[in-house]
């Protein structure tokens, strides 16, 4: 019963508590938490809030995780929205006043604010006023709202989407990029140890290859496995378990699931390895085209099985391998 108790619990506070809150439990991005670190540490010593910072990056990479340390390390309080739901500007207005002196407001996908309602931004990142229109037509006027001194942390997965007037409020703007393995692996073993599950150096590095580069890939693919090993293997985790595991999920030893096999298969077999146009492969695959640009294709790119060209999405000679078929062979298989 006390087991049942405590896994119920870890399955409830499972993405805050694998969630590290220091910088030096913070694996991998060297180069961001370096410049954050020192960042942090000139404000405290002058007594001042931080300047505003602008992440960006690929989902999962670990942007809210970072804006959450850098409340911990400034000892402030976070405020947390998204940008589809600052959708007016009296949204923003509730935010920004409902904050004191040095909090963190924190807005993930912070490229989907209107753009009405960034421009009220503006003022407030730089002055620390908002200007609010009350009423409309002739009883129109303007409310100037004073706002304590604040920091602004931005999320975002596309930085072109966001404007130039915008993105140079920002006093500083990081990339997170991909992990490693090795990094992946040192983030699978720190979580399977808060999760309480055994696990040896080739049943991490098994998970962390088939992650995508992706920390939060990481630790859902190990709750899998764990979930797995208790039931199948004494709740310790191998190479031999993991990989076990993960052929369940038909995720393959490239990081490629069950979609991602499935959209090079079409494109190769079904269109020639192409090119061909990203609505035709989203109808035959049946996905919306914009998850395949942002969610599948992304670590096609990187991994060398698609290119992207203005005449549509082409296969790479290495998908051409994958399959067993010439490169550039344009003779279509018979179905």
């Amino acid at each position: 019963m006390d087991d049942h108790t405590s896994l119920t619990r870890v399955d409830q506070d499972y993405e805050l508590g694998l969630r590290p809150t220091r910088f030096e439990d913070y694996t991998g991005q060297e180069k961001v938490t370096e410049r954050l670190q020192l960042m942090v540490e000139a404000a405290k010593g002058r007594g001042d809030p931080l300047d505003h910072v602008l992440l960006s990056g690929p989902p999962g990479l670990g942007k809210t995780t970072l804006a959450h340390i850098l409340g911990e390390q400034m000892e402030v309080n976070v405020r947390t929205t998204s940008g589809p739901a600052v959708d007016k500007a009296a949204d923003l207005a509730g935010l920004l006043t409902g904050l004191e002196k040095g909090d963190i407001l924190f807005i993930d996908e912070i490229h989907r604010i209107p753009r009405a309602v960034e421009e009220y931004l503006y003022s407030a990142m730089e002055d620390y006023v908002i200007d609010i229109l009350i009423d409309q037509g002739p009883n129109a006027r303007s409310v100037r709202l004073n706002l304590p001194r604040f920091t602004l942390v931005g999320a975002t997965t596309r930085m072109g989407l966001l404007t130039a007037p915008f993105r140079s409020r920002f006093g500083m703007t990081n990339r997170l990029d991909y992990y490693p393995p090795q990094d992946l692996q040192q983030i699978v073993f720190r979580s399977a140890r808060i999760l309480n599950v055994e696990i040896d150096a080739e049943g991490a590095l098994q998970i962390a290859s088939r992650s995508r580069g992706t920390p939060r890939i990481a630790n859902n693919l190990l709750r899998w496995v764990r979930d797995y090993a208790q039931v199948k293997a004494d709740n310790k985790i191998s190479l031999e378990v993991a990989d076990q595991a993960l052929a369940m999920l038909e995720i393959d030893e490239q990081g490629l699931d069950e979609m991602d096999k499935r959209y090079l298969e079409t494109l190769v077999h079904k269109f020639s390895g192409g090119p061909v146009g990203i609505r035709t492969l989203a109808v035959s695959v049946g996905e919306e085209a914009g998850t395949l640009e942002e969610v599948t294709e992304p670590y096609l790119i990187q991994e060398g099985y698609l290119n992207r060209t203005p005449q549509g999405r082409t296969a790479t000679s290495r998908c051409y391998e994958r399959f067993g078929r010439p490169s550039g062979s344009t003779q279509p298989d018979l179905l």
